[in-house]
């Protein structure tokens, strides 16, 4: 019997490490400690007992080097949409971190008003707390059957672990958490939204 399966639908996530990280942490570590140092209260959003900074100022040297350094690979989550870059503008609309020590995690969310979102990772070590990414269908959350594993077509929840270097782009609809940081070192993200505006 001839059979294909067609992945209709799929939910597409990103992950893969940028160039010469190493430098670009190095340097993003330091601007993230100055604006907490300067804003030890932080603001808060889905972060528990971890620090949450403002929006960064993009008029800023990091913040605009950063971004240089990430978009050969948000073109490639681009082009992989198909969408249309001629008639349509690429927007950064906020950028911000956010430092979780021991015990701190993140709870459930998603970005609305945006088409893609991103982690950055500027320090990240084992048990850090992985990434964990939430099917958006209702139906197959609500009932599904009994796997003998999970699967890339039963699983309900998937996770990317962090690695220093790595940016992982996501569907800004797609519900996601952190897990808590079980480790006693920091672990540094940077986060942003994306949206694509009609020229």
């Amino acid at each position: 019997m001839n059979s294909n399966m067609h992945l209709f639908f799929s939910t597409p996530i990103w992950a893969s490490k940028i160039d010469n990280y190493e430098k670009t942490n190095q340097k993003m570590l330091k601007y993230i400690i100055d604006l907490q140092n300067n804003n030890p209260e932080g603001i808060l959003k889905s972060n528990f007992k971890g620090w949450h900074s403002e929006d960064f100022n993009m008029k800023d040297e990091q913040p605009i080097n950063f971004i240089n350094s990430i978009k050969n690979n948000i073109n490639t989550a681009l082009n992989d949409m198909g969408w249309d870059l001629a008639n349509q503008s690429v927007k950064i609309k906020s950028v911000w971190a956010i430092i979780n020590e021991k015990d701190a995690w993140n709870q459930k969310h998603h970005h609305s008003n945006s088409d893609l979102s991103a982690a950055y990772y500027v320090s990240a070590h084992d048990n850090c707390g992985d990434i964990v990414f939430y099917d958006p269908r209702p139906a197959p959350v609500h009932n599904h059957p009994i796997s003998k594993s999970p699967n890339n077509l039963n699983a309900t929840v998937n996770s990317v672990k962090p690695e220093p270097g790595m940016l992982v782009l996501f569907p800004s609809y797609l519900e996601h958490s952190v897990n808590p940081n079980l480790s006693n070192e920091k672990r540094i993200v940077i986060s942003f939204n994306l949206s694509l505006e009609r020229n």
